[in-house]
């Protein structure tokens, strides 16, 4: 008994230590000076206001569009097309709210880098298009929107330029999103649009800002960065939410579980980065593009800088009182914007390369000694890692790996002092995100 608890001991300090070459070559890879030049080309269309002109070749969100789709079809060139390049839209009428001024198509610009063997399970990186000064229904003064947010639709360009040199077994998605500040709209057009194409979003990672490290509040941190995410899906049924009650998991939704992945994805491959998880859907009373995709029971969460600026967002260009106001390309660290952009895409190499997360996880060991957890075989699982936390952790810090088997118990951990969670982990060493227990074991 002792030489296989010896032998358990050993195979879960392998599995748990083993890293990816590959990932540390796409940290390497991802390049600031790209980044930098993405920016720029973004912030000179003058404005990307989502009413703003269409018909420019040099100004308007219609240039900006163009271009991005131009730069994805550039990639997928270099990569023997392996990038499906379109629009995705929506019309919106006029009076829709009070940001609608006009009848608007709001355009989404999609790159889809097809899985070789998941093709159907879809991670996503989203950046947003549009930009906006103090107004926000001005769509034709300059609103350079340099970090809000041509940073996140550069990094998201950077990590299709990155990733697209890799096959993986799931496939990957690379959007700008249009209409965010007028309401959100690019992101209710793709997830309705996914909906009817029934893919499975195994998550979406909304870029909103990421390229400042001063903030309003005098602190200045090239390291820190924020993942937001709800607590449970807004879809969950009443015989779930009254489940919560006795059982637990008012912070196990399928989006807090991509945050704590992304939390652990970062602190194995990029250590000096310092990833904070925020136990709320987005900044408070504030809004962002992963929140439609919540809205219809994807997980997806919003990574940003960790210290805003507020003289810098939503502002006119101006200065006052010797303070520069507007959201402008000097203010971005080019350098910061790197370091997201690579969190962003060795998230999305993980993911992309696990096989999916285990189904109908359920738990058992009521007044027992032991936790019993059972779950449904995985296509592509080499083994699973069965995890534990205290009730108060944020993240999951403890394992146990098992293979050839979908049942374990774990003997001498106290069902009512933890909470559980299954991944799946592939002959690669990569594994899927954590599944929280939906059933009872009686």
């Amino acid at each position: 008994m002792r030489k296989l608890t010896v032998l358990f001991l050993l195979i879960s300090t392998t599995i748990s230590a083993q890293t990816d070459t590959k990932i540390y070559d796409i940290i390497n890879t991802v390049s600031a000076d790209r980044i930098k030049a993405d920016i720029t080309t973004l912030t000179n269309f003058g404005t990307r206001h989502t009413l703003s002109d269409t018909i420019s070749n040099t100004r308007g969100i219609g240039a900006a569009r163009r271009w991005i789709k131009s730069e994805f079809n550039k990639i997928s060139s270099d990569c023997n097309n392996c990038l499906e390049v379109f629009y995705q839209k929506d019309f919106v009428k006029k009076g829709t709210n009070s940001r609608i001024t006009k009848d608007v198509w709001v355009v989404n610009v999609v790159a889809i880098q097809k899985g070789t063997k998941y093709p159907n399970n879809y991670i996503v990186m989203s950046g947003d298009i549009d930009s906006r000064i103090s107004d926000p229904n001005n769509y034709t003064d300059d609103a350079p929107g340099a970090n809000d947010n041509a940073s996140g639709m550069a990094g998201t360009i950077e990590a299709a330029r990155v990733l697209s040199n890799y096959n993986f077994e799931n496939s990957i998605i690379y959007v700008g999103l249009s209409g965010e500040e007028q309401g959100l709209f690019g992101g209710k057009g793709l997830a309705t649009y996914a909906k009817e194409k029934n893919w499975n979003i195994v998550g979406v990672m909304n870029n909103d800002m990421i390229g400042n490290i001063k903030g309003v509040d005098g602190v200045i941190d090239n390291r820190t960065f924020r993942i937001f995410s709800e607590p449970v899906p807004p879809t969950e049924t009443e015989r779930q939410r009254k489940a919560r009650r006795f059982y637990g998991g008012e912070v196990d939704g399928i989006s807090r579980q991509l945050a704590r992945y992304i939390y652990k994805t970062t602190k194995t491959y990029m250590p000096e980065m310092n990833p904070k998880m925020i136990y709320r859907l987005d900044r408070f009373g504030r809004g962002g593009h992963h929140r439609p995709f919540n809205d219809a029971g994807f997980a997806g969460i919003r990574i940003m800088e960790a210290h805003e600026n507020y003289t810098q967002q939503h502002q006119d260009i101006r200065t006052e009182n010797e303070i520069e106001y507007g959201d402008r390309l000097k203010f971005v660290n080019f350098d910061y914007a790197k370091k997201l952009t690579a969190v962003n895409a060795i998230n999305l190499a993980s993911i992309a390369a696990a096989p999916p997360s285990p189904k109908n996880v359920g738990i058992g060991g009521i007044v027992e000694a032991s936790a019993k957890l059972q779950w449904d075989k995985v296509d592509g699982a080499k083994g699973y890692k069965i995890y534990w936390r205290d009730t108060t952790s944020p993240t999951w810090d403890h394992f146990k790996y098992v293979e050839n088997t979908t049942e374990f118990t774990l003997d001498g951990i106290v069902l009512d002092n933890y909470f559980f969670g299954v991944s799946a982990v592939g002959k690669n060493g990569h594994e899927s995100i954590v599944s929280f227990p939906s059933k009872i074991i009686r």
